[in-house]
């Protein structure tokens, strides 16, 4: 349970401190190459989206991805899009509930997934501006490396942003 609150603590810490002053497509083509580079470099086979105002500007599969991550990166980003908060954390808070979205909310897990990987691409103003999302690594890997490529663009060390 300490671990969960950990979890949860710096995630919220994550939404508050990985803010742009703005986000435009340029920059989700920028973030979107930078985590394919990332997911390269580590031998990755990633599914990775990049959405600006709900619209997919990024999109890349890699060799060795298949449509099933596709399929969850469309269901983890639908959660971080309705809550406004990563995939990850609505995960977690739940978890400490001891419920699942559906019983929470009545959402299916055919349409939403609260796994790690899908981040709100929030604005210093508050605004959420879009989302990003990979599948392809175990959860809290996904979540890390969307985490490490958002704290970069927003000059951030992510060492001081990573889950204990």
């Amino acid at each position: 349970m300490a671990q969960l609150e950990r979890d949860i603590q710096g995630l919220e810490r994550q939404h508050e401190m990985l803010r742009f002053a703005e986000f435009d497509a340029a920059k989700a083509w920028q973030l979107g190459s930078r985590l394919r580079s990332l997911a390269e470099l580590r031998g990755h086979a990633m599914a990775i989206e990049v959405r600006l105002a709900r619209r997919t500007v990024f999109h890349s599969c890699m060799p060795g991805a298949t449509a099933v991550n596709d399929d969850w990166v469309r269901r983890k980003r639908n959660t971080a899009e309705l809550f406004e908060k990563s995939s990850y954390w609505v995960g977690r808070t739940l978890e400490r509930e001891g419920l699942t979205l559906k019983q929470k909310m009545g959402a299916a897990s055919a349409t939403y997934a609260v796994h790690g990987g899908a981040f709100p691409l929030l604005l210093q103003n508050g605004a959420c501006a879009g989302c990003v999302t990979v599948s392809g690594i175990p959860e809290r890997e996904d979540h890390a490396l969307v985490i490490e490529a958002v704290s970069e663009m927003c000059g951030i060390d992510a060492r001081e942003l990573q889950l204990s």
